[in-house]
């Protein structure tokens, strides 16, 4: 059973979100229940410093979603987050 019983809901929401037709970014990161891990990234932009605001912008989401949500700072979760980030291989 889920700790968190709107998952499931939140995973329909987001699986129609990202089906919409004007999105110009689209980051989804999935973690398993054995531990795999599985990302998709993916950007409509032409630029270089586009595709950086666009990242920054959902980094900065996420870093206050999962700051808010875990009762941390936005700096302990960017720590961890870079030495996370650091360990992970792209595939």
């Amino acid at each position: 059973m889920m700790a968190d019983p709107h998952f499931e809901e939140l995973r329909e929401e987001t699986a129609e979100a990202v089906c919409e037709d004007e999105l110009i970014s689209v980051y989804t990161g999935l973690i398993h229940e054995d531990g795999r891990h599985e990302y998709y990234f993916g950007n409509d932009t032409g630029e270089a410093a586009e595709l950086r605001e666009t990242a920054a912008i959902q980094l900065g989401m996420m870093l206050r979603v999962l700051a808010d949500r875990s009762d941390s700072s936005i700096d302990e979760i960017a720590d961890l987050a870079t030495e996370r980030a650091e360990e992970i291989r792209l595939q």
